[in-house]
């Protein structure tokens, strides 16, 4: 359970394909999987339970080929079974740093995965295995954000941990406009009526429908997902605020 060391019982951690790349440029790098094994493994030695969502964006974007002439469908279907190859990949890599795992997805395939059961990746979670969710929601036209929230939801998460390249959500694109200022909090009225970035509108809906926090925080940013779960500040956080176009704007 929560304690004053780890206010966050449950989290689910929200993971792109391109992550995985490292300096590569396509595909999965070892070195990044380890690097990420390690991240999981220290929050899970905290006593928090981890879900983790995974995309597939380093090997197939369904958006990106239908735009390019692809049937949308078709190319949804071949980016969930990318994100399956990236969520077999990372069981690796946690088993191999000493985590018990389970890999679940929204598209049947018994031969290398079990299909996501509610109830099944709860009781996995109480056991203290990490449960990754691949394949999406199974559905096209859904991002890898609106399953990884759809999941938080369903799983009862205390809070969606958003990994990026950057150290949270700004007014601008920080990478561009060097005035650029990062929000240490916002409310999701206010994040969906500027059209932040912080996750597609589907997801961000549904998060503030159902008042579950997300965290937006830099993926390189070493031990970030652990001391997130011990309460520490690091990132941007996306929850219910009064009035509900409200922010706090981080220190520069």
């Amino acid at each position: 359970m929560a304690t004053p060391e780890t206010p966050y019982q449950r989290v689910l951690l929200k993971l792109s394909g391109e992550a995985l790349i490292g300096d590569q440029g396509y595909g999965i790098d070892p070195a990044v999987l380890d690097r990420l094994a390690g991240e999981v493994v220290e929050a899970h030695r905290s006593g928090v339970q981890v879900a983790i969502v995974i995309g597939g964006g380093n090997i197939m974007r369904g958006e990106s080929a239908a735009a390019r002439g692809m049937d949308r469908v078709q190319a949804d279907y071949m980016g969930m079974l990318a994100t399956v190859i990236n969520a077999l990949a990372l069981q690796d890599a946690l088993e191999r740093a000493g985590l018990q795992t389970r890999v679940q997805t929204g598209i049947e395939m018994p031969a290398i995965a079990e299909p996501f059961i509610r109830r099944r990746a709860i009781r996995h979670l109480e056991k203290g295995r990490v449960v990754i969710l691949a394949a999406g929601t199974g559905n096209p036209y859904f991002t890898t954000d609106t399953a990884a929230a759809l999941r938080a939801v369903e799983l009862d998460c205390d809070v969606l941990l958003k990994a990026t390249k950057v150290d949270g959500v700004y007014d601008a694109d920080p990478m561009r406009d060097p005035k650029a200022r990062r929000f240490a909090e916002i409310g999701y009225m206010r994040a969906l009526n500027m059209g932040l970035r912080v996750m597609d509108s589907t997801a961000l809906a549904l998060c503030k429908d159902n008042h579950l926090p997300i965290v937006v925080f830099n993926l390189a940013d070493s031990g970030a997902v652990a001391a997130i779960a011990r309460g520490e500040t690091r990132g941007t956080r996306v929850r219910d605020m009064e009035p509900e176009d409200s922010v706090r704007w981080a220190e520069r």
